[in-house]
């Protein structure tokens, strides 16, 4: 039977067009293979439904087009919590079109019933709970107020890190070593410093409810906001502690080959802004991996300069045409199938996964890592380092919307009314809305400008493969999904949904290839990369370490994120999507009905599985 619409649009309401390319029957093998199928579960988290035995074969269609009376059936049959929570393993709320269009927006976390979130996320030893929920619970929690920027006088100017001069420095580590002080003289003051990291990990790490599920604000649109108004507040907390309101965070200008490095100021030992928990790696002026799965690329700095530029350039400019692309999936709650924007995705997780501790390597409190500080969600913001990073995550929203063209703020109200809680630099509670900071300078800040060389970064036209891929001797995507362990390289054929398309039919609808139910283990690094048009593996194989090429696509990665420590199921769920209409006029492809695509595995491949992939037309 039809069980599973995997090729759904993607998570929105907007029209979209597909083809059948991808249906597979399960053999029965493959719902109890849990060491590598993405269909791994508990016997009774599998549906059983009107009576069926479980060792049937089960169906997957990845054709949205194709709904007929049986799959209403059926899914009238289903309990709507069921698809929202993706009891089966098989439905999913984010790739389905009618569910996912009626996300609403999401309200402040039930404070009261903030319990432990998970410390570890090394899959070789056991979950520790950690208590991580900020500040005790005001006493007003039903009726904490909205906030209101106060007028300024000043714009806090953010400024490139590092340019910073010593009378700035010295003022930002008077601030942060306050902010430490508070932990040893206060420590439930919401101003101190580790009361401070843990707003991120609450927030990230499952410690938080919203009518009895788990709030996440990571891999969805939540991610840009919630951590604008966190620095925000961090901000203006500092700048209060050293008594200067004009006080301003620095950003890590890692677009800029300038600033691809670890910024001076934090790699000073003994001050208040260095981390001992970092990775070694980070030291001695090294280059910044914006690609880092969690190993060492051998390659050159100059390799490394580049393919940083031409990452930036696919997630900003070719990957980022539309804002449901750029900011991530809509949220739904109780949802578990992640698809997150194209900067939160790259560079965000591999900055955070670089400037971790390497995982294994022991911690001065005798504990074995996992990736702290920055390599992890728990633990991040106990690297001061971090508030830096999200400076410049938050800085390239900015310069996302001055391309113009459609890259714009979402204007759907479950975006715009949806909140978090913070507290203020005078320990007052308040509720925030995304609808109130959209833009920075009416916040009362801005950044300094620098140059951004990724805008004209378009991948080299050197291709791996000569003229048009021998897409006749590839299998067919079909043939070649489900893909239960993505643990070599793969090459496959798929059809397009329309050729040839002339330039205003472009600009309405952008052409994706879309994975769906892509399943790994959420204490892991994963990464993934996308080719088009290489049918020939030694090709793509000699140049691994080389993303400036015409034919890499993209790439997918995550950084652990385990949330509840009860929590025994750590198969984690995504979708992801690249969008191909510029590189398929790069690569001369623009008239092909069939295309090759490769996967090539970087990290955690052996964990890693893929239900099937899709190629449609999308007004994101």
């Amino acid at each position: 039977m039809k069980l599973c619409r995997a090729n759904a649009p993607h998570p929105s309401t907007m029209a979209s067009t597909t083809l059948p390319l991808c249906t597979f029957n399960f053999p029965s093998s493959y719902f109890s293979n849990t060491s590598s199928s993405f269909f791994a579960k508990k016997p009774s988290q599998l549906l059983s439904l009107h009576g069926r035995r479980r060792n049937q074969s089960f169906k997957v269609s990845c054709n949205a087009n194709s709904t007929g009376e049986h799959d209403k059936n059926l899914e009238a049959n289903l309990d709507r919590r069921d698809l929202l929570l993706g009891l089966g393993g098989l439905y999913g709320a984010a790739n389905l079109a009618p569910l996912a269009a009626s996300a609403t927006p999401i309200p402040i976390p039930d404070l009261k019933t903030c319990g432990p979130a998970t410390k570890t996320a090394c899959p070789d030893n056991p979950t520790i709970p950690y208590s991580c929920c900020p500040p005790p619970i005001p006493t007003n929690y039903d009726t904490i107020p909205y906030y209101k920027v106060p007028t300024m006088t000043k714009i806090r100017m953010r400024s490139p890190a590092q340019n910073a001069d010593e009378e700035y420095i010295a003022k930002y580590n008077l601030a942060i070593s306050k902010m430490k002080e508070l932990d040893k003289t206060e420590p439930l003051n919401p101003l101190g410093f580790k009361q401070q990291a843990n707003i991120h990990c609450a927030y990230c790490n499952g410690a938080y409810l919203i009518g009895g599920k788990q709030l996440q604000v990571h891999n969805s649109w939540l991610f840009f906001p919630f951590h604008r108004w966190y620095l925000y507040f961090y901000e203006r907390i500092l700048g209060t502690l050293i008594g200067d309101p004009t006080f301003a965070l620095p950003y890590w200008n890692w677009d800029n080959p300038k600033g691809m490095r670890l910024p001076p100021m934090y790699d000073v030992e003994g001050s208040s802004l260095y981390d001992e928990r970092r990775n070694p790696h980070v030291r001695n002026r090294t280059i910044v991996d914006l690609g880092s799965f969690g190993e060492e690329v051998q390659t050159t700095e100059l390799q490394l300069l580049t393919n940083n530029l031409a990452l930036m350039y696919r997630q900003m400019v070719t990957n980022a045409p539309c804002p449901l692309l750029f900011f991530g999936s809509p949220y739904v709650l109780g949802n578990n199938i992640d698809t997150p924007g194209t900067i939160e995705n790259i560079p965000h997780i591999p900055v955070h996964i670089w400037t971790g501790t390497e995982a294994g390597k022991p911690l001065p409190n005798g504990e074995k890592s996992c990736g702290e500080d920055m390599g992890n969600f728990y633990s991040a913001g106990l690297d001061p380092v971090f508030y830096c990073h999200h400076a410049n995550v938050d800085r390239m929203w900015n310069e996302w919307k001055a391309m113009g063209g459609k890259r714009k703020d979402l204007t759907r109200k479950d975006w715009l009314d949806s909140e978090f809680f913070f507290y203020d630099e005078n320990k007052k509670t308040y509720r925030v809305k995304i609808s109130d900071c959209l833009d920075t300078k009416k916040m009362g800040y801005d950044y300094a400008p620098m140059p951004t060389p990724w805008r004209n970064f378009r991948p080299e036209l050197k291709k791996a493969t000569t003229g048009k891929a021998n897409t006749a001797s590839l299998p067919k995507a079909e043939k070649i999904f489900p893909i239960a362990k993505l643990d070599k390289a793969i090459s496959f054929s798929i059809t397009r949904p329309a050729t040839g398309r002339t330039r205003d039919e472009k600009n309405q609808k952008e052409e994706l290839l879309t994975f769906n139910y892509i399943k790994y283990d959420d204490r892991k690094y994963i990464r993934f990369d996308v080719f088009l048009n290489v049918d020939d593996k030694k090709n793509i194989n000699a140049n691994l370490n080389e993303v400036n090429k015409i034919e890499f696509a993209g790439s997918y990665t995550n950084l652990p994120h385990v949330h509840k420590a009860d929590d025994t199921d750590h198969t984690a769920s995504a979708t992801f999507q690249v969008a191909i209409t510029e590189l398929l006029e790069d690569i001369g492809l623009e008239d092909e009905e069939t295309i090759a695509v490769t996967l090539v595995p970087k990290k955690g491949g052996q964990g890693t599985s893929i239900a099937c992939a899709n190629i449609q037309l999308a007004d994101c």
